[in-house]
């Protein structure tokens, strides 16, 4: 952005807002951190999605809102109680937010969301038009979309992510110590779909979403979606070690319960809408893209 501009964030210390509170800050943006304690920093305010509260007085003439928050959809065990705190954390949270936002009248609202919208679609190609799935995560992501609504009249972008690749963190950081001892391999029939992104060009595209006139739904992924086997492959070599441990699928239904449907599940997504918009990625291919997070 080329103006300065206060800009709020909630989710600030997970991966990817960590990421973006650093980058905006060295372009010179000032950053509020939305926080469900009470503040102990300068650049913190308060609010509680269980109850609907957000401290509006020190957001008052906020340029921008981008909300992030929501518990971790492979942190735990998916019990029918981690089931329902996946929902509420988004719902509530959404709502929360896109209240204070309309409230507030930013510039921009951009709310977090996930490619898991579009459910199991095989080796299909879906871009943003295309209907919801009926899974699970499906029926997450059409909830926490239809609260980013609440909005109203402001600019509302709501970021599809996929699988955000970053070795200090998310599903790479956690495949890195098995493959770099040489025990990684496909997970299932590595048949699957995955639709990737780096932290770098995910932060990336947050910031063009912000400096461009695009709304609705954007897929936040490379524009070169590739298969598990693909995948896996590519972080062997870029570790030169082989991959020749297979996960089966049978073993990750019982290691991951309801989660497995994620791993095993396939979504070929092209993000269509940053495409038109005329957005570049700095690491479109996995090849490149895993050769530069890897190295030591």
């Amino acid at each position: 952005m080329r103006v300065p501009q206060r800009i709020a964030i909630s989710g600030s210390s997970g991966l990817i807002g960590t990421a973006l509170v650093g980058h905006l800050k060295s372009e010179g943006h000032t950053v509020q951190r939305l926080v469900r304690r009470a503040p102990v920093a300068a650049d913190e305010v308060q609010w509680d999605p269980k109850t609907g509260f957000v401290d509006l007085a020190p957001l008052a003439g906020v340029d921008a809102i981008i909300h992030l928050a929501g518990v971790g959809v492979g942190d735990k065990r998916w019990t029918k109680r981690y089931k329902s705190e996946i929902l509420n954390s988004r719902l509530l949270g959404t709502t929360t937010i896109a209240k204070a936002v309309a409230e507030l009248k930013p510039q921009v609202f951009i709310s977090a969301s996930a490619i898991g919208w579009y459910g199991e679609s095989g080796n299909r190609a879906v871009v943003e038009t295309d209907r919801v799935g009926d899974d699970f995560l499906a029926a997450v992501c059409r909830e926490w979309e239809s609260a980013a609504d609440l909005a109203a009249d402001v600019r509302t972008v709501k970021i599809r992510t996929g699988l955000v690749l970053d070795p200090t963190g998310g599903a790479l950081g956690k495949m890195l110590p098995l493959f770099r001892l040489g025990f990684g391999g496909k997970l299932g029939s590595g048949k699957q779909w995955w639709s990737w992104i780096t932290l770098h060009d995910q932060i990336r595209a947050i910031v063009f979403a912000l400096e461009n006139p695009i709304s609705g739904p954007v897929n936040v992924t490379s524009p070169n979606p590739v298969t598990n086997q693909e995948f896996t492959s590519a972080l062997a070599r870029a570790l030169h070690r082989p991959a020749l441990f297979p996960a089966p699928a049978i073993a990750l239904k019982i290691a991951l319960g309801g989660f497995s449907s994620e791993v095993l599940g396939s979504k070929k997504v092209i993000p269509h809408v940053l495409q038109e918009a005329g957005f570049t990625w700095d690491y479109p291919h996995i090849t490149e893209a895993l050769n530069q997070l890897v190295q030591d």
